[in-house]
């Protein structure tokens, strides 16, 4: 090893142990909130306010464990109807997100491989669409739904959420970086359909563009508090995020209950992260701007 070159490796092996030791303050202050939420959701509302983690006693780690209970998430799919709001969320959510990676990736793959003449145009009407704020909608969004009788219906959530100009455009750059022109061509020259080029060679091509957003579609779907309140009026028809709000009391709020309801409702998205969490991270740097 040159001379030079030696205290550049001490350096890095000094920084080292330095780094990881960063890296796990900074997790152990993340995993905090999570912690305490946990602890919470199997805390007696008596419990809740007299310790911050889990109620002292005379149990294994000075922890009082015999006054832990699962009586808040009975509660909540036995009395409250929560299991409902589960399954409306994950239709809801997964039926999103299909639908709209699908679309997303079909205008992404006609801006960028089709060559017509309105293509630099609608281009820059995807861009421009970006620039406008979501709630600026909301007032035009419900006098259209309203005039098309979709009010109180999945479909006044669904159908609007279809085609983002964000994933339009990010299926674009997509396209762009890994479907290569002359590919498409010698798949039409061999005879295949528009359609069977787009399913069979097109999206395995952007594989993980599509896994990450379809992940990224799935969260913001899950998560939607504003428009579920604003289309649906029925109850019955509430995703897990309104139903976890109307869990607040008008003359006191049982936060033991709000904590195991949250950590419901953030169980399917965990595991959903933990399955797409390669594809996520590949998909996003994918999507690189290119031309």
């Amino acid at each position: 090893m040159p001379p030079a070159s030696q205290p550049h490796a001490l350096l890095r092996r000094l920084a080292m142990p330095l780094i990881h030791a960063a890296l796990i303050t900074f997790t152990a202050l993340t995993m905090i909130p999570f912690a305490w939420m946990i602890a919470a959701a199997f805390k007696t509302r008596e419990d809740f306010l007299r310790s911050i983690f889990l109620p002292a006693g005379d149990g294994f780690l000075g922890i009082a464990w015999d006054r832990l209970t699962v009586e808040n998430f009975v509660r909540l799919f036995t009395e409250l109807g929560i299991g409902r709001a589960l399954l409306n969320s994950i239709f809801l959510a997964s039926v999103t997100s299909l639908g709209a990676t699908l679309c997303c990736a079909m205008g992404g793959y006609a801006l960028a491989k089709y060559r017509y003449r309105a293509r630099r145009p609608l281009t820059n009407l995807v861009l421009a669409a970006l620039i406008i704020p979501g709630p600026l909608l909301l007032a035009p969004g419900y006098q259209l739904l309203y005039q098309l009788g979709l009010l109180d219906t999945y479909a006044g959530l669904i159908l609007p959420a279809l085609a983002p100009a964000f994933g339009v455009f990010l299926f674009r750059q997509a396209m762009l970086n890994s479907v290569p022109q002359e590919l498409i061509e010698a798949a039409r020259m061999d005879g295949a359909g528009e359609f069977r080029i787009f399913f069979t060679l097109v999206l395995p091509l952007v594989r993980p563009m599509v896994g990450a957003y379809l992940m990224i579609t799935f969260l913001q779907t899950w998560n939607n508090f504003i428009n579920p309140q604003v289309v649906l009026q029925s109850s019955e028809l509430f995703p897990l995020s309104v139903a976890i709000n109307s869990l607040r009391g008008m003359y006191g709020t049982d936060y033991g209950l709000i904590m195991s309801g949250t950590l419901v409702s953030i169980a399917p998205v965990m595991c959903l992260f933990l399955l797409l969490q390669k594809e996520f991270i590949s998909g996003l740097t994918s999507g690189a701007v290119k031309g």
